[in-house]
């Protein structure tokens, strides 16, 4: 009997972080972003490959790709079932996709995004879902290799599958269990970059090639705006330390990668863990070969982190600071203060470790003042990148509920992004207002002759790095004022 076929792709299209659940970042409109390593369907992948079925991965957007290469891989590999990360912005177009592909192949059709986690089934209505048969809200490697095994084996049923949506019998859409997470995150194959081209993964200022490695799952944190405490959980799931490690060997040895984006929503939530993890890349045989980024929070944060993670390898690590200002921070639950931000900056300076400040705009309690307060902090913190989204209304979000409470959403949360906002603004300002007040942050921030001069004299002896900043000058200023 031969195997079952299954496709697991991103569609063409333009580029989003897909596998992103807690961002979905639109790659093309931001200012200095990267498109990541397509993990989750790699992470479906190797489920699928163990499970025994005969497996394609393809990152269409990525590759830039157009529908008809798509079309020629589903008349050449002719699957039996296809698997598409979804995302927020995309999913009216993302359906318009499968339509066509069901229409014309009849594949059992899987979409997953974040948007199918224990979802509004007035947002569900708002969907042509009627040749979807799952929609996986949860994490995809606990999910899909259960639902190949009831399609295609008859093994188990789909109301025994957590945190999906499934078509009954009578085609209609039934939820089953969500908020439930497994634990054992060791038990789980990684990613089959065999199947992932890698090259499309690349570090923005070298272009190398870069794996992303997810050390943890889940945060305790209770930011209004972020999806992560819903879909992963508020208890933060570690990894092995050695566990990271192997996979890391993996990608070097088998490979060829030598950067890493450690994937977690704080890395440094738990100093112990990084100590360990920085420690045991410190005595390894990658030891001085390879680097690696992080997401971090203020606090919890120790110099000593930093200091160790330096050591080891990490060439940035990139701070939520989201605001300059104790109010908004607070109305927003970071559970973070001005101070603390500050003091982490202060930190990195001291220790020569670059970083990037993330920070957000257009909550609705905010002023002009509010956000000319996070203007003061990026200068006063003076990272070596910067990102300023648009606070953005994802379903699910406290944030969702307060802008609706308020009548602050000018029209669905699908189909908009950080850079196309749904919301009409903030109780004080127009949105037209707060997309000036953020073109007038970054182009303050990156045209600044100290801050130009300093990156030119960085790159003195790495032209290459150099030109890759002008792509991404070039980029951000085109994208502040299309």
């Amino acid at each position: 009997m031969s195997k079952k076929k299954v496709l697991l792709f991103y569609p063409p299209g333009a580029l989003f972080q897909r596998g992103e659940d807690r961002c979905q970042q639109n790659i093309d409109d931001g200012s200095a972003q990267a498109m990541r390593a397509c993990n989750d369907l790699g992470y479906a992948a190797a489920i699928l490959l163990k499970g025994g079925y005969e497996v394609k991965l393809q990152d269409y957007q990525t590759q830039g790709d157009n529908f008809d290469v798509l079309l020629k891989d589903m008349k050449e590999f002719a699957p039996d079932m296809i698997m598409m990360s979804i995302t927020n912005t995309t999913i009216f177009d993302d359906l318009k996709v499968v339509n066509e592909l069901k229409s014309r192949f009849s594949p059992i059709v899987v979409l997953k995004g974040a948007l199918f986690f224990d979802p509004e089934q007035a947002m569900l209505d708002m969907l042509d879902l009627s040749n979807v048969d799952y929609m996986i809200g949860g994490e995809i490697d606990f999910c899909i290799g259960k639902i190949a095994d009831y399609c295609f084996k008859g093994v188990g049923k789909p109301e025994e599958i957590n945190n999906i949506l499934y078509k009954n019998e009578e085609g209609k859409i039934v939820p089953t269990k969500f908020h439930v997470w497994d634990e054992d995150l060791d038990s789980q194959p990684f990613p089959a970059r065999q199947l992932m081209n890698n090259a499309l993964y690349i570090r923005p200022d070298t272009k190398e090639p870069m794996a992303t490695i997810q050390t943890a799952r889940g945060c305790p944190s209770q930011c209004v705006f972020c999806l992560t405490p819903e879909i992963s959980g508020k208890k933060v799931r570690f990894r092995s330390p050695q566990n990271v490690l192997e996979e890391m060997i993996e990608c070097y040895e088998k490979f060829g990668i030598r950067n890493f984006f450690f994937k977690a929503d704080t890395f440094t939530i738990n100093p112990d863990w990084v100590k360990e993890m920085c420690k045991l890349i410190i005595h390894s045989k990658l030891y001085g070969k390879i680097q690696f980024t992080a997401n971090s929070r203020v606090r919890p944060l120790q110099k000593d982190t930093l200091k160790l993670m330096k050591k080891a390898g990490c060439f940035l690590v990139a701070f939520g600071f989201e605001s300059g200002s104790d109010e908004i921070l607070q109305k927003m639950r970071k559970g973070t203060t001005v101070a603390e931000n500050r003091q982490a900056a202060k930190w990195c300076h001291e220790i020569g470790l670059p970083f990037w400040g993330y920070f957000v705009i257009g909550f609705p309690w905010e002023t002009k003042e509010d956000i000319l307060l996070t203007k003061k902090l990026v200068m006063e913190t003076d990272p070596d990148f910067i990102e300023v989204t648009i606070a953005l209304p994802f379903y699910g979000t406290p944030m969702y509920e307060t802008c609706k409470q308020e009548n602050l959403l000018a029209k669905s949360v699908l189909g908009s992004d950080f850079f196309h906002s749904s919301a009409k603004g903030t109780m004080h300002l127009s949105i037209d207002e707060v997309m000036k007040l953020r073109r007038n942050i970054l182009l303050g921030f990156y045209l600044r002759p100290k801050y130009i001069f300093r990156k030119m004299k960085e790159c003195v002896t790495q032209p290459g790095v150099f030109v890759q900043y002008v792509k991404y000058g070039i980029k951000l200023v085109v994208n502040l004022f299309k």
